[in-house]
């Protein structure tokens, strides 16, 4: 099984999005190597999120191997990403 990619669909006018930043960059250096992180900008990536199904930003999305593993729409805070990540790194 691969690393978790968290996919981050954001904008840069996006106030919420602007927040969840660094929870990311808080979660990654806690978690280090075992978690990819991706940031997607929605208006320079209009295909991806379209293919996303994206309507709203901030949108995390964290795959393992391809396959979407959950979603979440609005800020998300690290101690729930977390949560889910823990079982899905080795």
């Amino acid at each position: 099984m691969g690393k978790p990619v968290i996919l981050d669909f954001y904008a840069e006018w996006c106030g919420p999005c602007k927040r969840q930043g660094p929870i990311l960059e808080e979660l990654k250096r806690k978690m280090g190597d075992s978690i990819e992180v991706r940031k997607i900008d929605v208006d320079q990536n209009m295909d991806l999120a379209g293919t996303y199904g994206i309507q709203v930003v901030p949108t995390l999305i964290i795959e393992v191997d391809g396959k979407k593993v959950r979603e979440f729409q609005g800020v998300t805070d690290a101690g729930t990403l977390e949560d889910i990540l823990k079982p899905l790194v080795s």
